[in-house]
């Protein structure tokens, strides 16, 4: 009788505790999940586990698991081998960049075969009341200068039309969204010429600081940055066009701003969008609450040798290659495509600094100025 109940206590002792939530199979899962994205917190990692197979583990249940698996997390620049570029590729201004066609005053006034693609837009025939005096034309060729120049109002040119009719009508279209509807026209005829779909399907977010001046309105200040001004927040996608944005007053400290008004945008213009691509400033609360709200999964791409969160390395994977420039400098992927739209946006000098006062107005602005640009595109032969 004894024996048989001390074999029983032993049976049960046995098999005492939970049983394991992750087997096999799901080690198999992880190790795809590391190789991936080898840069994901354990978070991230629990979540993608969770999207991948429906399981639902804590971070010290994903770590052992990652541990017994042959997966170690290396900090800092450990294996990881880098590769200088053959040869960097030099920059600079070409014909493209200097061209001024006869049907131009100036290089910022459009084409003819640019003005066909978006007179329908500002054209209205057949409209009650007098015959305009300014051609609709002549207007939006107004509001190219400024944007390009950065120049006042009141100083535009006299080759166009008083800067009061000029403004009046900019606002009138910012209303009404006119310019936002020209980006949005060019941007499916640029994606249709490239031979990809109309409605993206992934997009790029960042936050860019950008200074205010003194008639600009409210602005706040961006302690990380030293920047007293606004955040622009754009969307953008893999050929670097916007798919949405906001803009608003900048934080007041050192924290970023989730831009949730450019997420909710971009979703509600275009549903097709799964996946968001962003940097580690808006991980954790903001990625869970884009993925609960708009089904988006959120992708945050950080630094290879990055020493915060660091890499995973799988035992016996060979070392990642990282191609960097002879300074070091390594493009991430996917959101070295908003940097380089950044660039392209402060081209037009009225966007490297907030004179209006209305944040609409700089958002309008945006869109002019990446209209402006699909415009050279599109009406280039290549």
């Amino acid at each position: 009788m004894y024996t048989s109940l001390q074999l029983s206590w032993c049976a049960l002792m046995s098999k005492a505790g939970r049983p394991p939530k992750i087997h096999e199979a799901e080690q198999a899962v992880l190790r795809q999940i590391v190789t991936d994205r080898p840069t994901s917190t354990l978070s991230e990692i629990a979540r993608e586990l969770a999207a991948r197979t429906g399981i639902e583990a804590h971070e010290a249940t994903i770590r052992k698991s990652l541990r017994e698996a042959g997966v170690t997390r290396l900090r800092g620049e450990s294996g990881l081998e880098a590769q200088a570029r053959a040869t960097p590729r030099r920059y600079g201004y070409t014909d493209a960049h200097r061209r001024h066609d006869p049907d131009q005053s100036y290089p910022s006034c459009l084409t003819d075969a640019e003005w066909d693609l978006v007179a329908a837009l500002f054209e209205m025939p057949g409209g009650r009341g007098q015959p305009p005096r300014v051609s609709r034309r002549s207007i939006l060729e107004a509001c190219c200068y400024v944007v390009r120049t950065g120049c006042a109002w009141r100083m535009l040119p006299h080759d166009f039309a008083p800067w009061q009719n000029v403004y009046k009508t900019f606002r009138r279209w910012s209303a009404a969204g006119k310019f936002e509807q020209m980006h949005d026209r060019l941007r499916g005829q640029w994606r249709e010429r490239e031979g990809r779909e109309i409605a993206p399907t992934a997009a790029v977010l960042d936050a860019q600081s950008t200074r205010g001046s003194p008639q600009g309105g409210p602005s706040g200040f961006d302690a990380g940055k030293q920047v007293k001004g606004r955040k622009r927040s754009p969307g953008g996608r893999y050929l670097g066009v916007c798919v949405g944005g906001e803009r608003g007053r900048g934080p007041s400290s050192g924290t970023a701003m989730p831009p949730r008004g450019a997420v909710a945008d971009a979703a509600a213009k275009y549903p097709q969008i799964n996946t968001l691509f962003v940097d580690s400033a808006y991980a954790g609360q903001f990625a869970q609450t884009t993925e609960q709200t708009h089904a988006i999964r959120v992708e945050v791409v950080r630094h290879p040798a990055n020493k915060s969160v660091g890499s995973w390395h799988v035992d016996g994977a060979p070392d990642r290659v990282v191609i960097a420039n002879a300074d070091g400098f390594v493009p991430l992927p996917k959101r070295w495509v908003v940097e380089r739209t950044h660039a392209w946006n402060e081209r037009a000098r009225r966007l490297i600094m907030h004179h209006d006062r209305l944040p609409a107005v700089s958002e309008t602005w945006v869109w002019l100025a990446e209209a402006r640009i699909l415009l050279r595109r599109l009406t280039t032969t290549v």
